[in-house]
């Protein structure tokens, strides 16, 4: 049974560069259309006033961390099934996709207290407008209390991507951005008989586009025929389960949840120039999803291809998906420099920005954007350690960009010079320093473990 699961699937024997795209792909336009959904969602909120941008700025932070858990434990998710497909242990495949539908419903429950009764303090971070203070209030209090729809579609979308099935989380996923960019301006600004509910509005969309996505997950995956099956009758949580996900899936959370203290770090640091200069840096990040989703829809494709072939010690088309997924990483990121430093205005013009938001929006781009090819070659080799089992390894290369490096410089570069447009200088320097840590773990894991695989006769 070992041998007949690694010779007829796909990512055992698939010439590398076309299954890359064929599983990539689907993911990177999916992505892609999300981007499209954050851009979108915030023209809306930004049509409907300024401050209301601000306040969904500032809620961002707490939004990325519901999606750091339940990203990350469908990375680990993800990481275990292939690997055991990769090993012929189909049964314990099926064990772990029932276990990431379980424990993400049961950390969205922790969210919806959260959003219940915990949210405004937060606000009270940042802001002392009391009319930002209540729409951000609104707004990420809708989130987070009806948070289980994007816990559950994420997990079944990483459990048949695991199979190497990449076509319908790419439904799946445009499915509900569609929803939610189409319901955006009926709720914020009350047509078709809705009433305008501004903020609030703009909230209900998002969890209403979560929750259609995931009604069609559930139909999809319960009544089609997919190598991973998913039941529930005598189930019983398993801690040797729980703890082969959370040994990929704890570090990737901590990984993505990074975003959020440094989110947090960099509005703090921000928010003592002007309340313009936070809102341009959560601008950027919308804007940057265009350039990072492809290649995060990228690692979608990459994460089982390599878990599976490690699992089946087949060390040539384990090189060969990094090779190829570095390459092609890098051609995305470089378009991507190009844009942001050819279009600034133009792309911060979108949000109907004031003349200060402009000033320091362009300034923002075109300084940041040098990070990006180093980014490409990070977020690939991150890929290749969660692939493996070695989540921590990823975990310490995210630490590098996202906090250890990026903030402390950002604030030393503030107090310094005085100047916010210094401090966007703080991204290229994280990055480079991350990407030089990336590489020493690469040799140190190549010598130690790579090298010793099985080099298997493949196309």
């Amino acid at each position: 049974m070992g041998e007949t699961a690694r010779t007829e699937n796909k990512m055992g024997t698939a010439k590398m560069l076309p299954l890359i795209l064929s599983m990539g792909l689907p993911a990177m336009l999916s992505m892609l259309v999300q981007a499209l959904y954050n851009i979108v969602d915030s023209y809306y909120v930004s049509q409907y006033s300024e401050k209301a941008l601000s306040a969904v700025s500032l809620a961002l932070p707490l939004q990325n961390l519901m999606i750091a858990f339940a990203v990350g434990t469908a990375v680990g998710v993800t990481s275990l099934i292939s690997r055991r497909l990769g090993q012929g242990r189909k049964r314990e495949a099926d064990l772990a996709a029932a276990h990431g539908i379980v424990l993400g419903v049961l950390t969205s429950l922790v969210f919806a207290v959260y959003g219940g009764f915990f949210t405004t303090p937060f606000f009270h971070l940042f802001e002392t407008d009391a009319e930002i203070i209540a729409m951000g209030d609104t707004y990420l209090s809708i989130v987070c209390i009806f948070s289980v729809g994007m816990f559950v579609s994420v997990s079944l979308e990483k459990t048949l991507q695991a199979t190497g099935n990449m076509i319908w989380p790419m439904i799946f996923q445009l499915i509900g951005a569609v929803s939610n960019i189409v319901l955006d301006p009926i709720f914020i600004f009350g047509y078709l008989g809705f009433p305008a509910m501004g903020v609030a509005g703009a909230a209900v969309a998002t969890v209403a586009g979560q929750w259609i996505s995931m009604i069609v997950c559930i139909v999809v995956v319960t009544k089609g025929k997919h190598e991973i099956h998913i039941g529930f009758k005598g189930f019983r949580l398993d801690g040797k389960t729980v703890k082969d996900i959370y040994q990929v899936g704890l570090p990737a959370i901590v990984m993505q949840g990074i975003g959020t203290v440094m989110n947090i770090g960099m509005n703090a640091i921000l928010s003592r120039f002007s309340t313009a200069a936070y809102t341009v840096f959560g601008l950027y990040f919308r804007l940057q999803n265009f350039v990072f989703m492809p290649v995060f829809g990228l690692t979608q494709g990459l994460l089982p291809i390599m878990g599976f072939n490690y699992g089946a010690r087949n060390k040539k088309r384990l090189l060969s998906a990094l090779k190829n997924g570095c390459m092609i990483a890098l051609i995305i990121m470089g378009l991507g420099m190009l844009t942001f430093l050819l279009f600034p205005g133009q792309l911060i013009g979108i949000f109907n920005p004031t003349s200060e938001m402009m000033e320091l929006g362009v300034a923002a781009l075109r300084i940041i954007c040098i990070c990006f090819p180093f980014a490409a070659l990070g977020i690939v080799s991150s890929t290749l350690f969660q692939a493996m089992g070695r989540g921590t390894y990823s975990l310490i290369i995210s630490l590098m960009r996202q906090l250890l490096i990026l903030v402390p410089t950002a604030w030393l570069l503030a107090k310094l010079t005085g100047l916010v447009s210094s401090v966007w200088w703080a991204f290229p320097c994280a990055e480079l320093v991350s990407l030089v840590c990336s590489i020493t773990f690469f040799i140190h894991l190549y010598r130690a473990e790579i090298s010793h695989l099985e080099t298997v006769q493949s196309r």
